[in-house]
């Protein structure tokens, strides 16, 4: 699959007080065709510069951004104009025109294109339709719930058919039940309309429902990328692993004990293949060690299953050694947990 989207070692600084403040630090990133990508980072990581700096609201100091093969650094005006028409923007708070109906926001673009009135209103009642808002299409912002004002401004962001929607942290000012329909949504604009996302978020929640690919950025600095399903599987860096803490669930604090080499407090990842097999029976008759499950969940990604044990592994410290060794064998993600919460 060809990319649409490649981010070449851009970075981002500004000045303040004589000191050189990095808000973006050569970050790359390819993004391809029907992508739903996600950049996860938390309050002041980079991903909101790094989001528009892919608007063109935001120009990076150094490096690279190119749509479709195109730097948009070298577009002439027109090029440049021709651009912003292929990119749709969803934003946290809506941004809606408070002096238009829902018919009037959705419009608006339509208007600064210069689209005949005919046009404009057979394509304002698609996008109502695919929105699910005919009935409110003569209602004010102000008489809309947070979910429909989303839902205005997605059809907003879809009038000029762009190749590319951009989302904002779309979601964080809904409550859950809103945000699992906004992200149903996306999912079937992406899946239907063919239409590449770039959504940032602090909630690893989002990125398992929707995406299938994800970015961890902290510091201005992208941490770590994949495939969602293996970063699920086996995450790398400190952040994304309290993401992932966070979005599945937390450990009580009784499972926690003093270290010992006669202990060891596990916590087991298995996918694909691994999943089918009886490693923890091996584990016990092979290396004559104790496991005892205490807690486990199943994650549902977009395109693999991933399932998760808390186990306590308890016996000689060769036993345990021994059995360490056993699942590094068979490619299975362990953690040891003890001084998580120490």
């Amino acid at each position: 699959m060809s990319n649409i989207i490649e981010i070449n070692n851009i970075s981002k600084c500004y000045k303040r007080d004589k000191k050189t403040i990095y808000a973006l630090q050569e970050v790359s990133i390819e993004i391809a065709k029907g992508d739903v990508f996600g950049i996860i980072g938390l309050s002041g990581a980079g991903k909101s510069t790094l989001i528009r700096t892919l608007s063109t609201l935001v120009t990076p100091s150094s490096g690279k951004i190119l749509f479709s093969g195109k730097d948009i650094a070298h577009m002439d005006k027109r090029e440049l104009l021709a651009f912003r028409k292929t990119i749709g923007m969803i934003f946290q708070h809506f941004n809606l025109l408070s002096s238009r109906t829902v018919r009037g926001n959705i419009a608006y673009p339509l208007e600064i294109a210069g689209v005949s009135k005919e046009e404009m209103e057979k394509r304002v009642d698609e996008l109502l339709s695919l929105v699910n808002l005919k009935e409110k299409k003569d209602a004010y912002p102000e008489e809309l719930s947070g979910g429909e004002k989303q839902r205005v401004g997605i059809a907003r962001a879809l009038a000029n058919e762009p190749h590319v929607l951009l989302c904002d942290e779309a979601t964080s000012a809904l409550d859950p039940k809103t945000t699992q329909e906004i992200l149903r949504l996306l999912k079937g604009i992406n899946k239907n309309l063919g239409v590449t996302i770039v959504l940032i978020t602090h909630e690893m929640e989002v990125i398992k429902q929707i995406c299938n690919k994800v970015a961890v950025i902290e510091g201005g600095r992208i941490v770590e990328e994949g495939l969602v399903a293996d970063i699920f599987a086996d995450p790398k860096h400190p952040t994304t692993k309290h993401f992932l803490q966070n979005a599945s669930h937390d450990i009580p604090l009784e499972f926690f004990k003093e270290p010992s080499s006669n202990r060891k407090l596990l916590r087991l990842n298995f996918k694909g293949k691994a999943a089918n097999e009886p490693i923890i029976s091996e584990i016990i008759r092979k290396f004559n060690v104790d496991a005892n499950i205490l807690l486990g969940w199943i994650d549902h990604l977009q395109t693999l299953t991933v399932g998760t044990l808390i186990i306590e592994l308890t016996g000689s410290s060769e036993g345990i050694e021994s059995s360490l060794n056993y699942l590094r064998e068979k490619t299975v993600h362990y953690e040891v947990i003890e001084n998580e919460h120490s």
